[in-house]
């Protein structure tokens, strides 16, 4: 395992979902694993600067799987950094999200969503 693999787990352990002007109070806080719970995640390529935009169940796993290269996609832009989460009850509603997310295609609705817009 890489060194920056190693660091961005450790980073990573205590992950806190970034909270949105948009997303309102069931977003904020620190997210704790749980049952039944679905995120939406937005991450951000260390290296070349790109976004990758997903939903899972389990995301310290679904991280862990982009920055080890077990993702197909992922693995030509790692590492990657979490920089945004939603929570959702089911998996429909998160990929709802994450189709709406992607629509933004980077735009500005995008840009404020992660809060590079100012």
């Amino acid at each position: 395992m890489t060194k920056w693999a190693i660091k961005f787990i450790l980073e990573t352990v205590f992950w806190r979902v970034r909270i949105s002007r948009e997303a309102g109070p069931r977003y904020a806080g620190v997210a704790k694993k749980s049952d039944g719970m679905y995120k939406v995640y937005i991450l951000k390529s260390l290296k070349f600067g790109k976004y990758y935009t997903g939903h899972t169940k389990d995301l310290n796993d679904r991280i862990l799987r982009h920055n080890t290269g077990r993702s197909v996609y992922s693995k030509k832009f790692a590492p990657w950094k979490l920089i945004y989460t939603e929570i959702y009850n089911t998996k429909s509603e998160a990929y709802r999200r994450e189709l709406e997310i992607k629509s933004y295609k980077g735009g500005i609705k995008f840009k404020k969503l992660i809060g590079e817009f100012k």
